[in-house]
């Protein structure tokens, strides 16, 4: 067959095929990420997962034990606690030694507002972040040509700065009231068969708090990135725009005097 003849052919296979289907993700800005406003926004999207992640996924465990003094029988107490950190709600069983049967007692104290608080800041960090890099790689040319989205952008990033602050340093706070709490010295001073010479108690394992004391700094961290990320946002509106530089000041002050 000659070219010719072939030529039509797969000129005909083609419209047969209909249009070819073009990569969505070809169309995306990606250049915007090796810039810092989005590549910041990259990081703010990972550590606010790493920061109400390491929160609302900690569970551990405080421990004691209690030796009667008079059948000497041992009983080990075991109390599990995690996020939300209603410590109050965590029951454990404390033997009664001279008398059957045992008394139930509860952890004291209830940290779940700022622990909450501090998960709910992740959360929205973490969606307010995803809609922004949507909108730089999606719609740039839209972000760059409206006056009002980087405003915008630029207030809801300085309130994110502020919460992330509040939330953090309450988080802190409420984590150091949850290892005294939580304490083993703590829990043997809630049982009264401790002090009454009935029984002689001792202090179990230290409950591991690293996963806690990770989320903390994490969420320093997202403040640190946040407050650094808002000059970034700001050099995107029109308010720094509108900013005359020292250079255009100094030449517009030699054209005065001329």
């Amino acid at each position: 067959m000659s070219s010719a003849d072939s030529t039509p052919a797969a000129a005909l296979e083609k419209a047969e095929a209909g249009p070819e289907k073009k990569n969505p993700l070809l169309g995306l800005h990606w250049r915007r990420l090796e810039e810092p406003l989005g590549f910041i926004k990259v990081l703010e999207w990972l550590f606010a997962i790493f920061a109400f992640g390491s929160c609302g996924s900690y569970s551990g465990e405080t421990a004691a034990t209690v030796r009667c003094n008079i059948d000497k029988n041992m009983t080990a107490i075991s109390v599990q606690f995690g996020y939300p950190f209603r410590l109050y709600q965590q029951r454990y069983e404390m033997p009664l030694c001279e008398e059957a049967g045992k008394r139930i007692l509860h952890l004291s104290g209830d940290f779940s507002s700022s622990a909450e608080f501090f998960v709910t800041m992740g959360v929205f960090a973490f969606l307010y972040t995803m809609a922004a890099l949507g909108l730089y790689l999606c719609f740039h040319d839209l972000y760059t040509k409206n006056r009002n989205l980087p405003i915008v952008d630029f207030c809801v990033t300085g309130a994110f700065t502020f919460l992330w602050l509040v939330a953090a340093s309450a988080w802190g706070k409420g984590l150091m009231d949850v290892k005294i709490a939580t304490h083993p010295s703590s829990l043997i001073a809630a049982m009264p068969v401790c002090h009454l010479h009935k029984a002689v108690c001792n202090a179990g394992a230290i409950p591991s708090l690293g996963l806690a004391n990770i989320s903390v700094l994490f969420g320093f961290l997202n403040f640190l990135l946040w407050a650094g990320n808002c000059w970034f946002v700001f050099k995107e509106t029109a308010w720094y725009k509108q900013t005359p530089s020292k250079e255009t000041s100094v030449e517009q002050g030699e054209n005065e005097r001329q």
